[in-house]
């Protein structure tokens, strides 16, 4: 039985990665220096990812300035990033069924509980698992099976929404049902540990996600 629905945040209920590679883009264009969006592409979703954002610079660049100036437009371009579509209803349905909710990010408290109280759905999550809360990121389970822990319930019973495949892996790794929804900066992601891979989160009605979650739990009785 469905006893709780657990959320990753960047890139799920707000599009915060978008937000930061566009700011990235902004401040290379403000200094007329091209900018490859794919290469900033492949590191969303990926915690262990490292390159130099500021490459394409001459090597005598300030890089803390630059970085300073990214932040400055990042914060200006998350100030207005609304919820994604589906998510609201989803929570809402959720909270009529009685059901309690979690977020699994990789990113850290400040950042994840500062926009979910700019959102006003703070209080709609009875547990906020972060970055900071475990050993290990994403794609490793600490963050989910951290959020399980929290509120006492068993894998099988929870499923999990990501974006990315790091997160999608994650959330297999700790044993609950994945839904992934990709965006247009994970649309090239491997998908292949989700159980159900939707377009937005307008697909998923609460009814039909308890029944593919009771579904995977018969398949995965052992017969007589």
């Amino acid at each position: 039985m469905l006893r709780t629905l657990i959320f990753d945040f960047d890139g799920l209920i707000i599009d915060t990665e978008s937000a930061l590679i566009d700011a990235y883009a902004a401040v290379h264009r403000r200094h007329s220096i091209p900018f490859d969006r794919d290469v900033f592409l492949r590191s969303v979703g990926h915690a262990d990812y490292s390159f130099d954002p500021w490459h394409a610079f001459e090597k005598r660049a300030d890089r803390a300035e630059l970085e300073l100036e990214r932040r400055m437009v990042n914060k200006q371009l998350d100030r207005l990033l609304p919820l994604l579509p589906g998510v609201l209803s989803l929570i809402d349905a959720a909270r009529e069924s009685g059901l309690p909710l979690g977020v699994a990010s990789n990113s850290r408290h400040p950042h994840v509980e500062g926009h979910l109280g700019r959102l006003g759905l703070r209080d709609r999550f009875a547990i906020i698992s972060c970055r900071d809360d475990v050993p290990s990121p994403k794609p490793e389970p600490d963050v989910y099976r951290f959020a399980l822990n929290q509120l006492g319930l068993p894998p099988h019973s929870a499923a999990a929404f990501e974006d990315s495949h790091t997160g999608a892996l994650a959330a297999k790794r700790a044993g609950l049902y994945v839904v992934t929804v990709p965006n247009g900066s994970t649309a090239h992601h491997d998908f292949s540990p989700a159980d159900w891979r939707v377009r937005s989160l307008t697909e998923v009605g609460l009814s039909a996600l308890q029944d593919r979650v009771k579904g995977r739990g018969q398949r995965a009785e052992p017969g007589p």
